[in-house]
């Protein structure tokens, strides 16, 4: 994926916040052999960039002053409550240095498995990332894991999951924690479901009203027989 950087100046509060005026994003790129460059972007080509998965879970072509750097997304910072990139910073990529990246799973075939199918399961994603260490040329855009084999009272954990070639998983805490977990349905909550859906269903007025009158009709009481005359 490509963008376009520009050359930033002047740094500081001041000058950062009269780029964000601008239309401009700040950012800085570190790493490498080189010195820790100042850039500025386009900020609405940028804010359309990082909806894309691939801008931040790949390496990056950015092209500056008519020369292109192959960099990865590290950090990116944003307005409390505007749609607004406040800062973004990138690493340089050297092709024969070992990265530390996170890399999203792709999930898929959960509706086909027995534990869904068969066994009227839930199946919870408990992670949607993995962060994983390879060489620049190995980062894969996504990890892709099938479901389709779940089985009720199963998980699937890290070491179930062959990945790429060249992609090892970077342990932080757990070593081999849980990408998934198979629970099983109650039947109080099958009967809310049930309910739920049934209260969905569109009622046709006119039924209704002729329910709703014969109930009415069967909870009056008889009405009383008239009192005989005195003879």
């Amino acid at each position: 994926m490509k963008f376009v950087a520009f050359e930033r100046a002047k740094q500081g509060t001041g000058a950062s916040r009269r780029l964000r005026i601008t239309g401009r994003t700040p950012g800085i790129v570190y790493g490498g052999t080189g010195d820790a460059l100042l850039i500025e972007l386009d900020h609405n080509a940028l804010f359309h960039a990082i909806k894309k998965e691939a801008f931040h879970a790949s390496i990056l072509d950015m092209e500056l002053a008519g020369k292109e750097h192959k960099v990865l997304l590290r950090d990116l910072q944003m307005h409390p409550y505007k749609q607004q990139i406040l800062h973004i910073d990138f690493q340089r990529v050297e092709a024969k240095t070992k990265m530390t990246v996170k890399v999203p799973l792709h999930y898929s075939g959960e509706e086909e498995s027995p534990a869904v199918k068969a066994e009227n399961c839930l199946v919870n994603h408990v992670l949607t990332e993995l962060t994983v260490s390879c060489f620049p040329a190995d980062i894969p855009e996504f990890i892709a894991i099938d479901l389709s084999g779940l089985k009720k009272g199963t998980s699937l954990h890290v070491k179930d999951v062959t990945l790429p070639k060249g992609v090892k998983f970077v342990v932080k805490g757990q070593a081999n924690p849980v990408l998934v977990s198979v629970s099983a349905v109650s039947a109080e909550a099958e009967a809310d479901a049930v309910a739920a859906a049934a209260a969905a269903v569109p009622v046709d007025p006119k039924a209704a009203k002729a329910a709703a009158g014969k109930a009415v009709a069967a909870a009056k009481p008889d009405a009383k027989a008239p009192a005989a005359k005195k003879k």
